[in-house]
């Protein structure tokens, strides 16, 4: 399934999923414990190197600006993506989390309800609202022309510049404590997936619909589903990945590979790739397994590079693989 190893770097630290992030020219990735570099997508060679301090609580791009919130110091800090300078940063109260951003405006805060929830302008810092109180909210997202935010059997759409509401849903049940993981999968202009409980997926729609899409008959990880091949993917908390219709919910098939995998998955050619913990697994279009590749380091994120390349993080590096295309009847 490896074609070869494009690129690696000894990140000093455990790779994560919320480590690192690939933009089209770039990866920018957190290391050394209290550095954020950005590498050549292609090479791995480093473009800038910056000091922003401990493990990032977020790690946001938007209009060419990487937007950091570490653990400590207490402060977001805003980069130029191309160049790595700081543009600005804001002072921000103890454990805060959360950070979304929208074309003009990054919002801040409501991790746990520890703290309020604020706004600032994108290019500048300059703030421009904050609730009175503290607020707590799963991981907003940016959709339907706004930022989606929810807690327990609620959801609701705000103007990001003024705070104002534009929509709001009641749901079933609440939603799942997915800590600072996403919860909302945004799927199109007219729908976005939320997971709710143990066990279900729920699709809300711009007018405040919401209908139950699927009810697993096993727990899910508490996570956001993903989109990926026009295919719905939910991974299940006891080992494997459920896979669904976008339209109707109904299963198209179970991925169980025998051992506990990792979120991310990608598609590749006219099949798929996920990873376990210590292998890459290539599966057909219909879902099932026709390769193992096993990696000698413990895997714990896959992301897609695009043409037919990936990358993951280990125990404590960062690397780039090019996989072998498959020909129709192999």
């Amino acid at each position: 399934m490896i074609r070869e190893t494009l690129w690696e770097r000894d990140l000093h630290q455990r790779g994560s999923a919320s480590s690192f992030l690939v933009t089209e020219d770039r990866v920018v990735v957190h290391e050394r414990h209290t550095r954020l570099v950005c590498l050549d997508r292609e090479d791995g060679s480093v473009r800038w190197d910056a000091p922003i301090g401990t493990w990032p609580r977020d790690l946001v791009i938007a209009n060419g600006r990487c937007l950091v919130l570490p653990q400590s110091p207490h402060r977001l800090s805003c980069l130029d993506l191309r160049t790595g300078a700081a543009l600005w940063h804001v002072e921000l109260p103890r454990l805060c989390g959360h950070v979304v951003a929208s074309a003009d405006t990054v919002l801040v805060g409501g991790w746990r309800g520890y703290t309020p929830l604020a706004a600032f302008d994108l290019r500048d810092g300059r703030p421009l609202w904050q609730t009175p109180s503290p607020a707590r909210t799963a991981l907003p997202v940016s959709w339907g022309g706004g930022v989606l935010m929810g807690h327990g059997p609620q959801a609701w759409l705000i103007d990001p510049r003024d705070g104002s509401e534009l929509a709001r849903w009641q749901l079933p049940e609440p939603l799942a404590d997915t800590e600072l993981r996403p919860v909302f999968t945004p799927v199109g202009p007219d729908h976005c997936l939320a997971r709710l409980g143990p066990r279900s997926l729920m699709r809300l729609q711009p007018a405040g619909a919401v209908d139950e899409l699927i009810r697993h008959d096993v727990d899910l990880v508490a996570e956001d589903a993903q989109f990926v091949g026009g295919v719905v993917w939910l991974r299940e908390s006891r080992a494997g990945y459920l896979a669904a219709d976008p339209a109707t919910g109904s299963a198209l098939w179970r991925v169980d590979v025998g051992q506990p995998l990792v979120s991310g998955v990608m598609r590749v050619d006219d099949g798929f790739v996920v990873a376990g913990e210590g292998a890459l697994f290539r599966l057909r279009p219909d879902g099932q397994i026709m390769e193992r590749s096993p990696h000698a380091h413990r895997i714990s994120a896959l992301r897609d590079l695009g043409a037919g390349e990936i990358i993951l993080t280990t125990g404590g590096t960062l690397k780039a693989l090019a996989l072998e295309s498959r020909r129709p009847g192999a």
